[in-house]
């Protein structure tokens, strides 16, 4: 299936692994030219290097919880490339967890500022260009959570709701001038932050890496019927299809890619 989005331009944050990463890999095999993003300290070099044999792609370090960074990080996007036409919002982190009691302002703050707020700031950013062009694209990464929460991670999931109330809202807003906001919304996907999860949650149970894989499924998702992690490619595949001019239809729409994890039809 030809996409029709060859020669556009893209830019990816949340970028240096994971679905970020990965959905950085199937926009330059459709021949997009693509900006990726992270904060500094990960491995965005790394992931750089991986995908510059693909096509074009630059990396520019940037911390999305910081308005004068996001203001170069496209500075430096659009000397480069041209204005993205495309923008896809990866970056996230799961943020304070715990008892809902026992998690103080700060650790609610952090998470909305990097999860909402960090999205908010960036397709502020984004948006003006693709107006004035006439054509773009958003997706924004939300989450089962959103619609599904679990009590001992509640900042993130209040977060990933505001990113579904925000890409509702924006697809209302712009739609008329052909930029369509769409949100997809994963379930424990093999990801570094994933990774990071099972890691503490074997060590807590004494278990091996594997063992708290299959108890966390168990135990805490039992609606995943496929009964295994999601992987990064699977979700990028869905992302650049709403990316792409075969989605030229799809704006304001919720699409989970969570092997039933979510158990209602509503959204």
């Amino acid at each position: 299936m030809d996409l029709g989005i060859k020669g556009r331009i893209a830019l990816v944050s949340g970028a240096d692994s994971g679905i970020g990463k990965e959905t950085a890999r199937l926009l330059l095999a459709e021949g997009v030219r693509v900006a990726i993003t992270d904060k500094p300290g990960g491995d965005l070099a790394a992931a750089h290097a991986e995908l510059a044999a693909l096509g074009e792609v630059i990396a520019v370090e940037a911390d999305v919880t910081d308005l004068a960074d996001v203001h170069r990080l496209f500075d430096a996007a659009t000397t480069t490339l041209g204005a993205p036409d495309i923008y896809v919002n990866a970056a996230g982190v799961t943020g304070a967890t715990g008892d809902f009691l026992d998690v103080d302002d700060a650790g609610w703050h952090d998470t909305l500022e990097t999860n909402l707020m960090g999205a908010v700031r960036m397709c502020r950013a984004a948006i003006p260009a693709m107006r004035r062009n006439g054509w773009g694209r958003i997706v924004l990464i939300a989450s089962e959570d959103a619609v599904q929460p679990y009590v001992d991670e509640l900042a993130y999931c209040a977060s990933k709701a505001g990113i579904l109330s925000l890409a509702k809202g924006l697809s209302k807003a712009y739609g008329a001038d052909n930029v369509l906001v769409n949100s997809v919304s994963p379930a424990f996907i093999a990801t570094p932050m994933t990774d990071a999860m099972m890691r503490k949650r074997a060590d807590e149970q004494g278990s091996s890496f594997d063992g708290a894989i299959e108890s966390f499924l168990a135990e805490e998702r039992p609606g995943m019927t496929l009964k295994r992690r999601g992987k990064a490619e699977e979700v990028a595949a869905a992302i650049v299809f709403l990316c792409s001019e075969q989605a030229s239809f799809i704006n304001g729409a919720g699409l989970r890619v969570d092997s039933g994890s979510v158990a209602t039809i509503s959204t």
